[in-house]
């Protein structure tokens, strides 16, 4: 689920691009806090790339950014999946034949491993990370230089894109840039995850182009006109901003798709992703909830106490609802970052004290209803559950607005393995008993979709809840991330750090925290 930008400057303002793709990564921070990375492409041709772990305020400092040359460029925002999340996985990835390439990937590919083989056996390019993002790039590198061209056109760039959907197979919303001509952006014939593309007229009748994960970017950079790219569609923005932008659809859609996970966690609520409104959807999500605690008649409910930050506006729309008072009973420390994303169960729960205290005054001695937005492991719920009788609830109800996730998330957010998740081979009760918490009460599947359907879209990819992806049954790649998981925990047991080693079958291959890149400036460590 990262984030990714493109952005191309009318030439003729001879602006640099990079402090517009810093203040649109800032933004689109809470879509990856694992790395960033951005590249720029100067009037001759040249990249100048820096990208490293950390928060892009950590990455990209003053220093840095000087070096950032050139009037287009494109950005990545990590979060890391069931690899390795070493530096050298940090995006923008690069490669040199054919013209330059550069590509941001948000996604997963679900058929990594044929695409691998067919790297080595056909078309003979080398793969330098575990990353199914540089697969992506080198397949589309592969597809344009069978042209075999000095230079090449947009039909041969469409063509090329064309051929790389035809064999890549899962999630992926792509920004990339070819050196000297200009930015591209690209959606999987599903749409599962979101890409939109804006353009900003300027006092001067000059024109700037942008390609954003979510519109909030696109709204605040001044990007008025702007539309998603559709299922299967292309875009190509030349480096020349008097050249209008064109536009193909490359694949026809057989089912339009997104994630309903953008809806329910992901994305911030003031965007609007394929014509739905974020927060829209999640006012109707407390609308739903509240709907199904009627039906149950049998809670006594003193107050309602979202858990921060995702859920809020559910939690609020909920407490209205139902006529009851919300209460905003923890206080989150925002400097600690998501707790799903922590290594391991220790960690995760340690990190849940640090990021959250619990309020006395708003528990003590009431019946509370908390509303979060989903139950992953169930490591966070429990603890929260905890916190609250600690406080002095006497009856801790705990609330989903999303249905019991039950199975792997394969399409660019690594949640758990199977196996860890409480919602695994488990009834509400069961999970009730795991968490520690009087009741449990999901949103019902039908209902969430309801609340996230708009006028081009009323069917998503749910397959975390009922194990059905929309790209068919993906036995192979579910195995492979259980092998991937567990060579992972063979390699801490070993006393390796995971982020310092890849697999390579049974053998381990230590490898560098970061890659043979040349960062620009002198201050990288």
């Amino acid at each position: 689920m990262c984030g990714i930008l493109g952005v191309v400057l009318a030439p003729e303002s001879r602006r640099n691009v990079a402090p517009e793709l810093f203040e649109g990564a800032m933004f689109l921070q809470h879509r990856g806090q694992d790395a960033a990375g951005i590249v720029t492409c100067g009037a001759k041709g040249r990249f100048y790339q820096c990208k490293g772990n950390g928060m892009a305020r950590d990455v990209f400092t003053q220093q840095r950014m000087k070096n950032l040359i050139g009037s287009m460029g494109i950005c990545h925002l990590r979060y890391p999946t069931a690899g390795s999340s070493s530096g050298s996985e940090a995006q923008p990835f690069y490669v040199n034949s054919p013209y330059g390439i550069a590509l941001s990937h948000n996604g997963n590919l679900v058929n990594s491993a044929e695409l691998r083989q067919f790297m080595d056996t056909e078309v003979h390019r080398h793969i330098n990370t575990g990353s199914d993002s540089e697969l992506l790039l080198n397949l589309f590198a592969a597809k344009l230089e069978e042209f075999n061209k000095r230079r090449v056109n947009n039909d041969d760039i469409f063509t090329a894109i064309q051929q790389t959907m035809e064999m890549a197979r899962g999630a992926y919303a792509c920004t990339a840039m070819l050196a000297g001509y200009g930015v591209i952006g690209f959606r999987d014939p599903n749409g599962i995850r979101p890409l939109l593309f804006g353009e900003r007229n300027n006092s001067d009748g000059t024109t700037d182009y942008m390609l954003a994960s979510e519109s909030v970017v696109l709204t605040a950079h001044g990007f008025k006109e702007f539309r998603d790219i559709r299922p299967g569609e292309a875009v190509i923005i030349r480096k020349d901003t008097k050249q209008k932008p064109e536009f193909r659809q490359l694949v026809e859609s057989t089912v339009f798709a997104p994630d309903i996970f953008e809806y329910v966690y992901f994305a911030r609520p003031d965007s609007v992703l394929d014509g739905v409104s974020v927060y829209r959807s999640r006012i109707e999500m407390g609308n739903k909830l509240a709907d199904k605690i009627r039906t149950l008649g049998d809670l006594e409910i003193d107050a309602v106490i979202p858990v921060p930050d995702t859920s809020r506006t559910s939690a609020l729309q909920c407490a209205v609802s139902l006529q009851l008072p919300y209460r905003e009973g923890f206080v989150k420390n925002r400097y600690i970052g998501r707790t799903f994303i922590m290594p391991d169960q220790k960690e995760r729960k340690s990190s849940v004290r640090r990021k959250l205290n619990a309020m006395d005054s708003e528990f003590e001695g009431r019946n509370v209803l908390l509303v979060d937005d989903s139950i992953v492991r169930g490591t966070t719920s429990k603890e929260i559950v905890a916190m609250a009788r600690e406080a002095g609830a006497k009856k801790v109800y705990f609330a989903s607005c999303a249905p019991p996730i039950r199975y792997n998330h394969i399409y660019g957010i690594d949640l758990a393995d199977t196996k860890a998740l409480v919602g695994f081979n488990r009834n509400e009760d069961e999970i009730s008993e795991v968490i520690g918490a009087d009741r449990v009460i999901y949103q019902d599947l039908e209902d969430l979709i309801e609340c996230c359907k708009g006028a081009e879209i009323n069917q998503f990819e749910v397959g975390v809840f009922t194990g059905n992806y929309i790209t068919g049954q993906e036995r192979e790649y579910l195995k492979e991330l259980e092998t991937i998981r567990a060579q992972n925990q063979r390699i801490k047991d070993s006393g390796f750090s995971v982020d310092s080693c890849i697999d390579v079958g049974d053998m381990v291959d230590i490898k560098a925290e970061t890659d043979i890149s040349i960062y620009n400036g002198g201050d990288y460590p």
